[in-house]
């Protein structure tokens, strides 16, 4: 993978956090909202569909395949973040891809 962090630096907590939900199965992609308000924002950069508080409170917005089944996909998600945050996840999903829709590369906004 390449990264496109300068040499020496480690990535944000978000962006761990996003790589991370994009490898559950069943993740199509991160959802920012209709108008990207569920994002990180970093210097230069944004990480839609990712927030962390300042007590280490993650909320994550996700878009799931269809025929995915959503508790245990949620629950998965759930367990992913839970590992790289020290506070609360919260797994929101805000919509289902449908059969054939084009998955999300994770290339974000």
């Amino acid at each position: 993978m390449i990264s496109m962090e300068p040499a020496g630096t480690e990535p944000d907590p978000a962006e761990v956090v996003a790589a991370a939900v994009r490898a559950v199965p069943g993740v199509t992609g991160l959802y920012a909202g209709l108008f990207g308000e569920v994002a990180t924002h970093l210097a230069g950069r944004r990480v839609p569909g990712v927030r962390i508080d300042d007590r280490g409170n993650a909320e994550v917005h996700v878009v799931l395949q269809w025929a995915t089944p959503v508790p245990a996909t949620a629950y998965a998600v759930r367990r992913a973040v839970a590992r790289l945050v020290p506070g609360e996840v919260h797994v929101v999903v805000d919509d289902i891809a449908g059969p054939g829709e084009p998955m999300d590369t994770g290339g974000g906004t």
